[in-house]
């Protein structure tokens, strides 16, 4: 039987308090933005940020809590931002959205950080500490490396490939830095929005399977903003070493997603997203349960080991009150489903 588990990867919205805060702490330029070293004032709210994110996902009754990702001004591009090895450049649009981050600019071999193990550390505390804690578990976040290489802008590799080893083998040192997390979900949109060119679908994988390899929790290669060409989709199923493969059900091409998985079958487990991340406009818990019954029924399969109900995208776009309704639909379609 399929086990359906309520989780997001995390980088959800500011709350307008810390907004308002956080704006007056560090300032209004780009070079205001997190730098890794922040004080006293501003670590002390982002702690606040933090403990309200793990307490609105037990509120919500997800089944994996996330550290939720406030400190990344960056978006998905934080983990280098915030590195020695990289410089900041200039404002770069993030996808295709009104989102912007700082380019990073990887000038010198890039090691070890630790900055999202203190986060994922702090967040384990807090789950530890709360109310309810014993009933879920811990979920790590990171962008996938294929995607945090494609965001970056490589002055130091001089090849694309060597590049994203790079990329990955630094990731994997973050991850093997990691308090005891159930599950780590890799970002990687830019498989879908920027996919790597016929014939380097492996450089790819291997990027991936280098920080899958890193952690011995379940690892989900969370891929949204629409589905994966079919070559792409049967590597990654054969290749990355992810124990699930996030699928986005929310764009319009939504069967092409449907067709992938027919065609050449899955990971053993699946994320679906389900909700949309980019839409005020709340599903019901009906309706996320029907998505996933819809899916499953268009499958020539037994079931999976497990399903994830996530949002098809990062809820950071949302303001708060939606982001927590999505959450709360999230939790409640896993109860139907049960």
């Amino acid at each position: 039987m399929t086990e359906r588990v309520a989780a997001t990867p995390g980088l959800y919205p500011l709350p307008d308090r810390a907004k308002e805060t956080l704006s007056d702490l560090k300032g209004h330029q780009k070079g205001d933005l997190l730098s890794g070293d922040e004080g006293e004032a501003i670590v002390a709210e982002y702690d606040e940020v933090r403990a309200e994110y793990v307490d609105h996902q037990l509120d919500a009754g997800l089944d994996l809590i996330s550290e939720g990702q406030g400190r990344w001004d960056d978006m998905i591009a934080h983990p280098l931002t915030v590195s020695d090895a990289v410089e900041t450049g200039g404002i770069v649009r993030y996808y295709d959205n009104n989102n912007f981050y700082r380019d990073p600019r990887v000038v010198d071999d890039l090691g070890f950080s630790g900055d999202v193990a203190d986060e994922l550390t702090d967040a384990a505390d807090l789950l530890a500490a709360a109310d309810g804690g014993d009933d879920a578990s811990l979920a790590a976040t990171l962008p996938g490396p294929y995607s945090l290489a494609a965001l970056a802008t490589d002055e130091h590799y001089g090849d694309e490939a060597e590049f994203q080893a790079a990329v990955a083998d630094f990731l994997a040192g973050e991850v093997e830095a990691f308090p005891a997390h159930e599950t780590l979900f890799l970002l990687e949109p830019s498989l879908v929005t920027d996919p790597p060119a016929e014939g380097d679908e492996s450089t790819a994988t291997d990027a991936i399977a280098t920080v899958a390899d890193a952690t011995d929790a379940d690892v989900v290669v969370q891929t949204f903003y629409g589905a994966l060409g079919e070559k792409l989709y049967a590597h990654l199923v054969d290749e990355a070493g992810a124990d699930a493969l996030g699928l986005d059900l929310v764009a319009g091409d939504r069967d092409d997603t449907v067709y992938n998985v027919q065609e050449f079958g899955s990971t053993d487990s699946l994320s679906l997203g389900l909700v949309d991340g980019q839409n005020t406009l709340v599903e019901d818990a009906e309706t996320v349960a029907e998505r996933v019954e819809w899916f499953e029924s268009q499958i020539p399969l037994e079931g999976f080991d497990r399903t994830y109900l996530t949002p098809n995208t990062e809820l950071f776009y949302l303001p708060t009150n939606k982001y927590r309704e999505k959450l709360n639909a999230l939790a409640a379609a896993a109860e139907v489903l049960d």
